[in-house]
C-alpha cells in the first residue's frame, strides 16, 4: 500500500475515524491490527517475520531487565542481536556475501557453484530491525525500563506511519506516547494534514517528475554524455531528497493527526556547510542511530585521533551497506566516511585561511554550501548508478560531449519548477515555520493558496508513480 496512492488515504481516513471513536484503552489494539494489515498488504507471510522480531526483542528486554548479573544481561542482549541481525543478514545480505566470495575465489581459478536464496526482501526490514535493536540495547544500558505490555511494544515496532521507511524511532520517545490519552485536536490535525499534503507534493510533483529524466539517463549510461550526466545527477539529488523527505513528511503528518510525535528526519540538508553538517541534517534518525549504537560504542572521539577516523570510516561503511547489498552503496558509504575525515582534518586550517584572507562570513557560508552540495551530488552518482562500472563511466565522462544536452519535456520543466518551489519554501523555513505564516494570512489568500496547492498536485503530479526509493531498504 503506497503512501502516494488513493488506497492509503482511504485506509488512513478509516483508521483515524475509528481511532477517535473507540475508547482510549482500546486504541493501541486498533492501531496494532491496522499496522499489521498495512504491512500485510505487501506480503502476508512476512508479517510472521516482524512478529518474531518483536517477540525476540520483547522477551530479551524483559529478561535483561530481570537479570542480576552482567553475564546474563549480555547473554540476552547477544541473543536479540544475533536473531534480529540474523534475519536481516539472511534476507538482505546472504546472496551478496556469497556472490562476493564466489568472485574472490574465481580470481584464483577455484571453481565454486553459485548458491543463492530465492527470497523476497521484506519491505522495511532494515528500519524495524534497527528499531527493535535500539530498544534491547537501551534496556541493557539502563536507559529505559522494559515494556511489560506486549501489545504496545508490538505497536512500537510496527506503527504503520513509520514502519516501512522511518523515521527510526527510539523506545524512549515513542513507547510512552502509546500510554497517554489523545484527544481530537483540530489545530494538530490541520498541521498533520498539511504536512501530509506537502509530502505528497514533494513525492508526486517533484520526485516522480525528476525520476522520469534521471531513470532514462542512469539506466542507459552508455548512450549519454557529460552535460546530461551532470543534469541527471543534480536532478537525482533533489529526487531522492523529495522522495524520502516526502515519505517522512507523510509519516510525521499522519502520526500527528493521530496525536503522536515522530522525530524530525530532515533539516534542509542541501543548506549544509560541510559533510559533517550534512549528516546532522540528512536522514537524522539513521545518522543518530549509527552515532549512538555504533560510532560511540566503537570509541567515538574519546580515544586517539586516528582511532576516531577509523571509527568514522567503519560507521559510514556499515551505513552504506545498510542501504543495500550492492557494492555501489558500500562505495558510497566509504566515500562519505573519507569526506567526513577530510572535513574534520582540514577544518582548523580552512577557518584560518578564511580569517587571513578576510572573506566576509556570509560569503564564506555561501561558498561552503555550494562546495558541500556539489560534493554530495558527486557521491550520489554511486548511490544511483546501477553498477560500479556505470558509476565510474559517468564520473569519467563528465567532461565529454559538451554542450550537447539531452532533455525531456514536460518532466524536466515540472521537476525544475518543483525544485524552485522547494528551495523557496526551505529558504523561508530557515527563518520561520510555513504553516503559522499561512495561517496569519487573510482567509481569501489562505484558501487561494490551498486550492492552487491542491490542483498543482492533481495536475502536475505523476499518477501511478514509482514506489518510494527507501522502501527497498
Amino acid at each position: 500500500m503506497q503512501f502516494n496512492s488513493i488506497y492509503f488515504f482511504i485506509f488512513f481516513i478509516t483508521v483515524a475515524g475509528v481511532y477517535f471513536l473507540v475508547p482510549h484503552r482500546f486504541r493501541w489494539f486498533w492501531l496494532l491490527i491496522s499496522s499489521y494489515y498495512f504491512y500485510m498488504c505487501w506480503n502476508v507471510k512476512y508479517a510472521l517475520l516482524i512478529a518474531t522480531s518483536t517477540l525476540v526483542a520483547y522477551f530479551c528486554g524483559l529478561l535483561t531487565g530481570k537479570a542480576r548479573s552482567i553475564f546474563s544481561k549480555r547473554l540476552f542482549l547477544i541473543i536479540s542481536l544475533v536473531i534480529n541481525l540474523g534475519f536481516l543478514f539472511v534476507f538482505k545480505y546472504f546472496n551478496f556475501f556469497l556472490d562476493s566470495i564466489q568472485k574472490c575465489v574465481n580470481v584464483f581459478s577455484i571453481q565454486m557453484s553459485p548458491i543463492a536464496l530465492k527470497l523476497l526482501l521484506p519491505v522495511g526490514i532494515s528500519f524495524y530491525t534497527f528499531q527493535a535493536l535500539s530498544y534491547t540495547i537501551d534496556v541493557y544500558w539502563g536507559k529505559i525500563v522494559p515494556e511489560k505490555h506486549l501489545g504496545k511494544f508490538a505497536l512500537y515496532v510496527s506503527f504503520f506511519p513509520q514502519l516501512v521507511a522511518g523515521p527510526i524511532e527510539r523506545a524512549t520517545h515513542l513507547l510512552p506516547q502509546f500510554s497517554t490519552q489523545k484527544n481530537f485536536d483540530y489545530d494538530r490535525i490541520k498541521h498533520g494534514f498539511f504536512l501530509m499534503m506537502w509530502g505528497i507534493f514533494k513525492k508526486v510533483v517533484i520526485a516522480d517528475n525528476l525520476a522520469m529524466y534521471v531513470d532514462s539517463v542512469y539506466n542507459n549510461a552508455q548512450h549519454h554524455t557529460g552535460p546530461t550526466f551532470l543534469l541527471a545527477t543534480y536532478f537525482f539529488a533533489f529526487q531522492i531528497y523529495c522522495d524520502f523527505s516526502g515519505y517522512s513528511d507523510i509519516a510525521i503528518g499522519s502520526a500527528k493527526i493521530l496525536g503522536y510525535d515522530l522525530m524530525q528526519n530532515f533539516r534542509q540538508p542541501y543548506f549544509a556547510t560541510s559533510t559533517v553538517d550534512f549528516w546532522r541534517r540528512w536522514h537524522i534518525s539513521l545518522s543518530t542511530w549509527l552515532r549512538d549504537y555504533l560510532y560511540i560504542p566503537l570509541g567515538g572521539n574519546k580515544k586517539s585521533r586516528n582511532r576516531m577516523y577509523i571509527n568514522l570510516l567503519i560507521t559510514m561503511l556499515l551505513g552504506g551497506l545498510w542501504h543495500g547489498a550492492v557494492w555501489t552503496f558500500v562505495l558510497w558509504g566509504a566515500i562519505h566516511g573519507i569526506l567526513l575525515i577530510v572535513s574534520k582534518v582540514t577544518f582548523s586550517w580552512r577557518e584560518k585561511i578564511c580569517e587571513r584572507i578576510g572573506v566576509p562570513k556570509p560569503i564564506v557560508t555561501i561558498l561552503r554550501i555550494i562546495i558541500t552540495f556539489n560534493l554530495i551530488c558527486l557521491t550520489w552518482v554511486f548511490f544511483r548508478a546501477n553498477t560500479v562500472e556505470d558509476a565510474f563511466y559517468i564520473l569519467t565522462h563528465l567532461t565529454q560531449g559538451w554542450p550537447n544536452l539531452y532533455y525531456s519535456l514536460p518532466s524536466c520543466f515540472y521537476g525544475a519548477l518543483g525544485i524552485i518551489v522547494l528551495l523557496l519554501v526551505q529558504c523561508v523555513q530557515t527563518k520561520r515555520e510555513i504553516l503559522p505564516l499561512i495561517a496569519k494570512q487573510h482567509i481569501v489568500a489562505r484558501w487561494t493558496f490551498y486550492v492552487i496547492f491542491f490542483f498543482s498536485i492533481v495536475m502536475l503530479g505523476i499518477r501511478n508513480g514509482a514506489q518510494f526509493i527507501y522502501f527497498q531498504f
